[in-house]
């Protein structure tokens, strides 16, 4: 089947990435770097004969790892307060 395939992972974190781009925010950030890692683990032969639950077990604890990465690395900071000088009704 087409999970199967390391090319097919890598495509679907590379979609992912340009929806990341369209929608910023690091939502589909993760689960791209998710899928790319399941897709460069398939093509080094790591998850050979990796059936559907076991890819989407690895692609889940992969994204959920790459989500916690990126939320400490580039989420809010702590003190960091957003401060609105104006407002939008203001003209």
């Amino acid at each position: 089947m087409l999970w199967s395939y390391w090319w097919a992972w890598v495509a679907g974190g590379f979609v992912l990435g340009v929806l990341e781009v369209l929608a910023p925010g690091y939502i589909f950030l993760g689960f791209a770097l998710g899928a790319v890692l399941v897709g460069v683990l398939l093509g080094l032969g790591a998850l050979a004969g990796g059936n559907l639950p076991v890819l989407l077990t690895v692609f889940a604890l992969a994204s959920l790892v790459a989500w916690v990465g990126l939320r400490r690395t580039m989420g809010v900071r702590k003190g960091q307060v957003k401060l609105w000088d104006r407002d939008i009704n203001d003209n």
